[in-house]
């Protein structure tokens, strides 16, 4: 039997590069085949979709079709009655509580309304796994000016959530989720109840944060006018504001997915989209 080249002998150097680089690419996050049902008829049906490293996802649909469900079962938060949801490489669905508690804190969450606690400070609501952690005063001072700093509300550090607008309130929860540089950003209608310009802001705020860290994340949203505001549009750090791509230009990691009474129905870019032959994708976007 021939011997095999020297040339053609594995680099044992490479080889540890090229696995990293495999890992770099694998999906944050990744269904197969998810159900959910709650007891009753499906809320989710057979749902399968990836969220790869650097992506935003965008996820359409009127209220009721389980987008919020969705965003719950990627965090743990609840279980499916079928299939497999993997995140960071990991699979979800056979972990107990304290199994999942490390892969959530490389997730930031922003819910529905914001969420803060009334009790607690501006500084104590943006720090707040910080102070599980017991990481030092000091530490969390220094971050949560910075997380402040990025939403551009460095001055509320010491208010209470009572005394600022919904808007505010949204973008704190904005510097909450981020004050750990999260793998992973969950927005849950972050535009929900407040005005266009407001919203504008906020929708501001995520095309930042996606440009400038390139966090993957997920985003659901029933409103177009956010999703498209996404997809055409990157942060400008000369201007330090969005501005929309030239020559009508999308951004080419910002996708989006669609449901219909629990089932995935549509899953590509914004081009697709828009010239997709499906019927309830034509009227939703009327």
């Amino acid at each position: 039997m021939s011997e095999t080249p020297a040339s053609a002998q594995p680099d044992p150097q490479h080889a540890g590069q090229a696995s990293i680089l495999e890992a770099d690419l694998a999906p944050v996050v990744e269904f197969r085949n998810v159900s959910i049902g709650f007891g009753g008829p499906p809320v989710l049906q057979d749902i399968s979709f990836t969220v790869a490293p650097g992506e935003t996802r965008i996820l359409l649909g009127p209220a009721g079709v389980g987008k919020s469900v969705l965003l719950k079962l990627i965090n743990g938060l609840l279980r499916p009655d079928h299939g497999s949801i993997q995140l960071f490489g990991k699979e979800l669905t056979t972990m107990s509580e304290q199994q999942l508690f490390p892969l959530r804190i490389r997730t930031g969450m922003v819910f529905q309304e914001g969420a803060l606690f009334d009790s607690l400070s501006v500084r104590d609501n943006v720090a707040y796994q910080l102070i599980q952690e017991l990481v030092p005063d000091d530490e969390i001072d220094r971050r949560v000016h910075e997380a402040l700093a990025f939403v551009e509300l460095d001055n509320t550090f010491s208010l209470f959530p009572d005394s600022l607008s919904g808007g505010m309130r949204r973008r704190v929860a904005i510097a909450r989720a981020l004050i750990s540089h999260p793998e992973l950003i969950l927005y849950d209608s972050p535009t929900g109840g407040l005005d266009p310009i407001t919203s504008t802001t906020i929708i501001e705020l995520i095309v930042k944060q996606r440009d400038v860290y390139h966090s993957p994340s997920m985003l659901v949203t029933h409103r177009l006018q956010d999703a498209f505001a996404l997809s055409t549009h990157t942060y400008s750090v000369e201007h330090n504001c969005m501005l929309p791509y030239p020559n009508g230009e999308t951004d080419p990691k910002t996708t989006f997915l669609m449901l219909e009474e629990g089932r995935l129905i549509f899953d590509g870019s914004l081009h697709e989209l828009i010239h997709s032959e499906n019927k309830f994708v034509q009227e939703f976007l009327l």
